[in-house]
C-alpha cells in the first residue's frame, strides 16, 4: 500500500468534543420531494471545515443542509453544509459534515479552540507543568483532568 494516497485533506485543525456538549445538534434539510425535515445528531469532532456527528436516528436524506451549533459560551451558528461520507454499523450512523458556508468570524473561533485544545494534549504529552492556561479558548468545552478551575475564575 502506497502511504502518498493517505496525505492529510482536511484544511483545519480539529479537535474532539467532549462530555461537556450536552446539546444535541440539529440538522434542518430539505428532502429531495422538498419537504423540510430535522435531524437530531450528538457532535464527535469539530474543526472551522467540518464535522463528525454520530446519530441513532440515521443519516440526513439530503445531501446539502443547514445546521444550528451552539457551543456553550457563544451565539448559535447557522452553517451551511453537505455530507461527505456516511458510515453505518447496526443502527448507529456516523456522518462526515463538510461546511460549504460559514461566517468568517465563526470558523475563526472554531478554529483557535482547537489551536488551544491541541496545544494542551501538546503540553500534556511533553509533561509540562503549565499543562492548562488562563487565556485557553477551548475552556468552555474542556474535561481534561489537568484543567485547573482556578485559572478561569472571575
Amino acid at each position: 500500500m502506497n502511504k502518498k494516497n493517505f496525505s492529510e485533506k482536511r484544511k483545519h485543525r480539529r479537535m474532539p468534543v467532549i462530555s461537556n456538549l450536552i446539546e444535541p445538534i440539529n440538522l434542518f434539510y430539505k428532502t429531495q420531494d422538498g419537504k423540510e425535515t430535522s435531524l437530531v445528531a450528538i457532535l464527535a469532532d469539530l474543526s472551522a471545515s467540518g464535522m463528525r456527528m454520530i446519530s441513532f436516528l440515521g443519516a440526513p436524506m439530503a445531501e446539502k443542509f443547514s445546521i444550528s451549533l451552539q457551543l456553550p459560551g457563544m451565539q448559535k451558528m447557522e452553517i451551511s453544509a453537505r455530507m461527505a461520507w456516511v458510515k453505518q454499523k447496526e443502527n448507529v450512523y456516523t456522518v462526515g459534515i463538510e461546511f460549504t458556508n460559514i461566517k468568517p468570524e465563526y470558523a475563526a473561533v472554531i478554529s483557535a479552540m482547537a489551536d488551544d485544545f491541541n496545544d494542551c494534549d501538546t503540553r500534556i504529552l511533553l509533561r509540562l507543568p503549565e499543562a492548562c492556561v488562563a487565556n485557553c479558548k477551548a475552556h468552555r468545552i474542556c474535561n481534561k483532568i489537568q484543567k485547573d478551575e482556578m485559572l478561569f475564575e472571575d
